[in-house]
């Protein structure tokens, strides 16, 4: 079973270590693919082990549909030499639960059948009383309150030939009815976007960079409100009621799995994008995942 690992980031340095950190624990370092959208030695130094691809970055025009198209054929080339792709954000690193399967390559041979994977999405967040993180921790051991997440319930595996867009798989028009949305139990992806308030203001600032250009087709009000967003997200945090793992677990993977979006005008499979009222807490396992 040969799998690798592919993302694309812009200085977004602290989630890149992580990122590099996770899969270079599950996969040979060798088989890390790194987009860099604009030359920058430091991606490099990072991730040593890494396959560093440098993109230009001087027309931002269409960005999230050019991006797409981009890590699209480069899967589509890899997928000539891995049986699977695993496509992330840099900022999301995907946990097996070892009582499920003990590895990405155990949970790809139970699955063989399958052209992608879904995972059931957790949003996890710094919260009052957790300590700024230093350069080499591992957000995983250090950060444990997360609330479930359907918008980043995403494809995030795919075997040659299967596309992804709008967190979902494409799906050619006579099969959407029909496609079933594998989300095996066990498999989270976990978003880090607001796991670091620190790195989250730097990321921000970038964001906001990019959504006030005068391209056409870049990112919208999210990014152009990006510390709105950030302040709207902790506060609404602060507000949910705690429940222990497994009630969570449960309530968010069959509200999920129940009713994918078949998106017909664009042909796509995707999860509801369901955001959960529950707060919850890390089972032990996602330290050492």
């Amino acid at each position: 079973m040969k799998i690798c690992a592919i993302t694309m980031v812009y200085r977004d340095y602290w989630a890149i270590s992580q990122w590099y950190a996770h899969y270079s624990r599950h996969l040979k370092p060798e088989h890390l693919y790194i987009v860099a959208h604009g030359h920058d030695e430091m991606i490099g130094k990072l991730c040593p082990g890494a396959n560093v691809i440098t993109v230009p970055r001087d027309d931002l025009a269409g960005f999230d549909r050019v991006r797409g198209q981009l890590l699209n054929g480069l899967q589509d080339g890899l997928g000539a030499l891995f049986d699977w792709v695993i496509r992330t954000d840099a900022d999301e690193l995907i946990c097996i639960d070892p009582m499920k399967f003990p590895s990405f390559e155990a949970l790809f041979e139970a699955h063989k059948r399958a052209s992608a994977l879904f995972a059931l999405g957790i949003n996890l967040a710094e919260v009052d009383g957790d300590r700024e993180l230093i350069a080499g921790d591992d957000v995983l051991k250090h950060r444990s309150h997360a609330v479930f997440s359907g918008h980043y319930s995403k494809a995030w595996a795919v075997r040659r030939g299967t596309h992804m867009a709008r967190h979902g798989v494409e799906v050619p028009s006579d099969r959407l009815d029909k496609a079933s949305l594998t989300l095996p139990k066990g498999i989270y992806l976990v978003h880090l976007k607001y796991a670091s308030t620190q790195a989250l203001a730097e990321a921000n600032a970038h964001r906001k960079q990019v959504a006030s250009g005068c391209e056409r087709g870049l990112p919208g009000k999210l990014w152009l409100e990006a510390d709105q967003d950030a302040q709207n997200f902790y506060s609404r945090l602060a507000t949910l009621p705690d429940a222990p793992w497994m009630k969570a677990r449960l309530k968010a993977y069959r509200a999920i799995t129940r009713s994918p979006v078949r998106d017909a005008k664009l042909k796509v499979l995707r999860a509801k994008s369901i955001k959960f009222g529950l707060r919850t807490t890390l089972p032990d396992w996602f330290k050492e995942s």
